[in-house]
């Protein structure tokens, strides 16, 4: 697909605007403590996978009503949290285990190039973006969510008083727009270690989501693209490693208009954080004008919502290797 370029009336930065798939499949989303079980856990993680993968792709292409779907594959890398091995030793064996249940990865991801590539840094950008959905009867003194780090979709359970003070009666958080009964969430994006700045799993995963439905910009200037891998084998170090890696040639394009994500199911906690994220996160909106007017060139419908373009499967994990949990 050619690329093009998206420009406002106004003398604003340019919007670049990137290939895209129909759907983007993410076959895994592991954590060190995952590889440092063994090939046996990824053994079980792609048989798992690959009957789900198949299901995907049959939705993908019920919704392309009958063209044939555009869909790549990804598999993301946690070396942000935990360092656990090495690219030389580790990648060949996730490719291996995955071809062995019959998947190809097309992209291989590192989760800290959420945090920062290539002289950007996308968590911070998309921090700058969100745009807090303030509940009824909010009076402003609430600090925002770039000083405090966290995110709720409603009404916290307010503060109490000193104990010099008539307490108040207790009040229950209240989730914004609730229907029938409240599900109240309240995400944690980032803490400080050490003076620095350490992203949550959830933030760093709705980054994820908003580079594979290819939503993030620099300057109008595309974010993770993808750099193709030449070389005989990987590096020893993994900030030798590009942050997003094309594996083949002839894959479809990394970013799409929706993405499946295919994990474990101990990651639904997380995996609910990120939508409530992305709920709140204004993206670029040249951006989203090129997709829109793409995929009605081409007849795929969009939701307007972007974590309604999200779509999951959470599979129960084996019983006989242990869960780490998400980090």
């Amino acid at each position: 697909m050619t690329e093009s370029v998206f420009r406002e009336p106004t003398a604003g930065p340019r919007t670049q605007s990137v290939p895209l798939a129909h759907l983007s499949l993410e076959l895994g989303h592991l954590y060190m403590e995952d590889f440092a079980a063994g090939p046996g856990r990824l053994r079980d993680h792609f048989a798992e996978v690959r009957f789900w993968a198949d299901a995907a792709r049959a939705a993908a292409a019920r919704r392309t009503r009958g063209k044939r779907p555009r869909i790549s594959t990804c598999f993301l890398i946690d070396d942000y949290f935990t360092r656990f091995s090495t690219p030389a030793e580790l990648i060949p064996v996730v490719l291996a285990e995955a071809e062995k249940a019959g998947l190809v990865i097309d992209y291989l991801a590192r989760e800290s190039g959420c945090a920062e590539a290539g002289g950007t840094e996308p968590a911070e950008s998309v921090l700058r973006r969100i745009v807090e959905s303030p509940p009824p009867g909010s009076d402003g003194t609430r600090p925002p969510v770039s000083r405090t780090g966290r995110l709720a979709n409603g009404k916290r359970t307010p503060a109490t008083r000193s104990a010099l003070s008539e307490a108040p009666a207790w009040q229950p958080p209240e989730e914004t727009g609730a229907l029938n009964h409240s599900v109240f969430m309240d995400v944690e994006l980032w803490s400080e270690e050490k003076g620095r700045r350490l992203w949550s799993c959830p933030f760093l995963a709705a980054v994820w989501q908003l580079a594979r439905l290819g939503l993030l910009r620099h300057l109008g200037e595309p974010v993770l693209t993808p750099r193709p891998w030449t070389g005989d084998g990987f590096p020893r170090d993994w900030d030798h490693l590009p942050p997003l890696l094309r594996l083949h040639d002839s894959a479809a394009p990394f970013s799409a208009y929706r993405t499946c994500t295919l994990l474990p199911s101990r990651f639904l906690p997380v995996e609910s954080a990120v939508r409530l994220v992305l709920d709140q996160t204004d993206v670029d909106a040249g951006a989203l004008r090129q997709i829109a007017e793409r995929s009605t060139r081409e007849g795929a419908e969009v939701p307007t919502a972007i974590a309604q373009r999200t779509t999951y499967v959470f599979y129960e994990a084996p019983v006989n290797h242990s869960d780490p949990g998400p980090t």
